[in-house]
């Protein structure tokens, strides 16, 4: 028996499978997925997730049990993500820019025994221990390895109820990583369930409410629109790969309402000579994310792009959730907005002290939207979290800022030199591991440049024993071939020695310097 799914979502907590299933009744000839190669309707996505899932509890998935997805974004790739959770198990869409070292050890970490895959990622896989029983293909059979359509379940095929509750596992999302295991974030199913339900004055439950997702469907990014998209039956076009002129001709196309991107396209979009000329009228709401969002290019959003605007502050991790309605605070567009639904911020000082408002300090908040944790590193999960007197569990941000009198946030930096690279979380650590490793080089440091093209760009520096002269050319061909494509250095300079404190602290402030110095002689 199908539920109302519009009732459903003013539930607290919801079965967010269900309402695929209920979709499937009430609206089963409207488009539900489009990637422009492939589009299915309610009632087909309804049907194919109930077959998905059915052929993975036949395969012995076990509830909370991780299935891995790897390729590029795609209709059929969103049913095996709902089918994993339909399933009982839990989505891990592994990011296709990780190299083959670090997808193996994503693989591992996640427990995973099934794995969806595009032929060409698979190639790259090639040789490596992979832990997987079932490799079914996303684009085409291969050798031995299925298709979806001839994998799943036979027509009519239903799953058995999966008795997940809210605390279950809906996703893992692998961080950035180039050695060992990188963290997975899990996202519990009623943290979804929050994510999904965002309320109908959102607009995405409109009858001509459509969607348009440019960034990769194994980005928390990306999941922010699509999971409210398909929780209110809309229609969901995916773009395997973004380029202005595409993206504009579909939104054009398809009337689209809702949109997320990521600061770095926004730019592209506006500078695109040809974007006035297209009809984007039908938009209701667009939203930014995951990087810094320049307020010059926000007033140039608002300006010439019809429709709403909100950019979200947060991370995959969780935290604090903030939200700028920059349509409604133009005079804000160098904040990130106040405290969503209930989430709480504040800053603490370098010891861990609480600051009063309105102090500079590095950010820590709390919401409906935490992680549950990252999947088997619970020393991680703890470093991450700031304990109140109370006992009460707070998420460290990771940036420095500070609250006005009005409860907006604005950010200054970040404090532990996080680069943001097309959206990407880039950890400096991981790319000096990778230097460190290398012939001749003792210390290593890497900082994060601004760049016209991705927000930011990866910088290195490199100093070897006393009198060694460093092919700094040899060496970042080295370093970039270990490393994942939004992880590579643009540029490495050899230098004498690391400036640092009278304490021995490393000294960023200075690299970065250095790093302009240099540019601007190149």
């Amino acid at each position: 028996m199908s539920i109302d799914p519009n009732t459903e979502l003013e539930q607290p907590y919801g079965d967010y499978t269900a309402l695929i299933a209920a979709w499937g009744h009430e609206r089963p000839d409207r488009v539900a997925l489009d990637d422009g190669v492939e589009s299915l309707n309610w009632a087909q996505v309804a049907a194919l997730v109930e077959r998905i899932a059915a052929q993975l509890q036949r395969d012995g998935l076990k509830k909370g049990q991780a299935v891995a997805i790897l390729g590029t974004s795609s209709v059929r790739y969103a049913l095996a993500y709902l089918g994993a959770i339909r399933a009982g198990g839990c989505a891990a869409p592994l990011t296709t820019s990780a190299t083959p070292a670090q997808l193996e050890a994503m693989l591992h970490d996640s427990g995973a025994m099934h794995l969806f895959i595009d032929a060409a990622k698979l190639a790259d896989l090639s040789g490596r221990d992979l832990p997987i029983t079932k490799t079914i293909m996303l684009d085409t059979p291969l050798s031995e390895n299925p298709d979806m359509a001839s994998w799943m379940a036979g027509e009519g095929a239903v799953a058995a109820p999966h008795n997940c509750g809210p605390d279950d596992p809906f996703n893992i999302i692998y961080s950035s990583g180039t050695t060992g295991t990188p963290k997975g974030i899990i996202h519990s199913r009623q943290m979804r369930w929050r994510h999904a339900t965002v309320g109908a004055n959102t607009g995405y439950g409109a009858p001509q409410a459509a969607s348009l997702a440019s960034t990769p469907l194994y980005s928390n990014t990306t999941l922010a629109l699509v999971i409210p998209t398909l929780a209110y039956g809309g229609t969901l076009h995916l773009m395997p790969k973004f380029e202005a002129a595409g993206y504009l001709d579909r939104a054009q196309k398809h009337r689209i309402t809702h949109t997320m991107l990521v600061p770095v396209q926004y730019k592209r979009l506006m500078e695109y000579e040809k974007f006035g000329e297209y009809d984007l009228s039908s938009f209701w709401l667009k939203y930014c994310t995951s990087a810094p969002f320049a307020p010059a290019l926000k007033a140039d959003v608002l300006k010439r792009w019809p429709g709403g605007l909100v950019e979200i502050y947060s991370m995959t991790e969780g935290g604090v959730v903030c939200l700028l309605q920059a349509h409604e605070h133009p005079d804000k567009l160098h904040t990130v907005g106040i405290p969503w639904k209930g989430s709480e911020v504040f800053t603490i000082d370098e010891a861990g002290n609480r600051l009063a408002a309105g102090e500079v300090g590095e950010l820590v908040g709390r919401s409906a939207t935490m992680m549950s944790g990252y999947q088997n590193q619970p020393d991680k999960t703890r470093e991450g979290y700031w304990f109140d007197t109370d006992g009460s569990v707070w998420q460290r941000m990771g940036d420095i800022g500070r609250v006005d009198a009005d409860g907006f946030v604005e950010l200054l930096g970040r404090s532990k030199d996080m680069i943001i690279s097309g959206g990407f979380n880039i950890y400096p650590v991981d790319l000096e591991s990778i230097l460190l490793g290398l012939a001749g080089v003792e210390e290593a440091a890497v900082i994060g440049m601004p760049s016209d093209k991705w927000g930011e760009t990866p910088v290195g520096f490199v100093s070897g024993a006393k009198g060694a002269v460093l092919d700094t050319e040899a060496l970042l061909a080295a370093a970039n071939a270990q490393l994942g494509k939004t992880q590579r250095l643009s540029a490495l300079y050899a230098i004498d020695e690391m400036p640092r404190s009278h304490i021995g602290k490393l000294l960023k402030t200075e690299l970065r310097n250095m790093a302009a110095a240099l540019e601007n002689v190149s």
